[in-house]
């Protein structure tokens, strides 16, 4: 099992926090409002502490869990504090409308922008955008990853199967785009065809 650092107290760090902790992995989470950090920490309980934003990730994963104008601002702040760490970008730039990207028109990624600010030692892996976080919470989703350095992606895959979880590699990097993408699909289906957010997407296998 893994200790795993996550930066951000909202609704998907915890969702994912507890998830780890109760499959035996240790989480530390660091939050800019530091009171709201030790409280998520505390609640958590046993497995769960508390780091300063900003410090030296006690992780080797270090998992951004804060709105997608944020991500960037965290990882430029901690800068060379995340030096050899694997980044990854949980987040979905959704446009106001929620039926399209923010940054439509140009095919990149929060991950993408991640990359270009993160110390250069440092890996990004796209991961966990593509599922609502109740389905997350409760439900044995497929987790849908993409990044360019195969060790980094191996130790996000071996901590999403801790979780009981089944990871699907999409590929390099440039594919979080298109991740992203398939999450603004996760809202239509969840607005129209399902018209609940019960699911999540998967690749099912069938024999030739």
């Amino acid at each position: 099992m893994s200790t795993i650092s996550i930066i951000g107290t909202g609704n998907m760090a915890r969702t994912i926090a507890a998830r780890a902790i109760a499959s035996g992995n240790t989480v530390e989470v660091m939050g800019r409002d530091g009171s709201k950090a030790t409280a998520l920490a505390k609640t958590l309980g046993d497995g769960a502490t508390t780091g300063e934003w900003g410090a030296v990730p006690a992780g080797d994963i270090v998992i951004v869990a804060v709105l997608f104008d944020g991500v960037v601002p965290a990882v430029t702040r901690y800068g060379a504090a995340l030096a050899g760490k694997t980044i990854v970008d949980i987040s979905n730039p959704f446009n106001s409308t929620f039926d399209g990207l923010a940054h439509d028109g140009e095919q990149t990624s929060i991950a993408q922008k991640v990359a270009e600010v993160a110390p250069s030692d440092a890996t990004v892996v796209k991961a966990f955008n593509t599922v609502f976080r109740d389905v997350l919470e409760t439900g044995h989703p497929d987790i849908f990853l993409a990044g360019d350095n195969p060790q980094a992606k191996a130790s996000v895959q071996r901590f999403i199967k801790s979780l009981a979880l089944r990871p699907l590699d999409v590929g390099d990097l440039k594919m979080a785009h298109w991740l992203e993408g398939a999450a603004v699909l996760t809202v239509a289906l969840a607005t129209h065809g399902a018209a609940h957010g019960n699911f999540a997407l998967t690749a099912t296998e069938f024999q030739p």
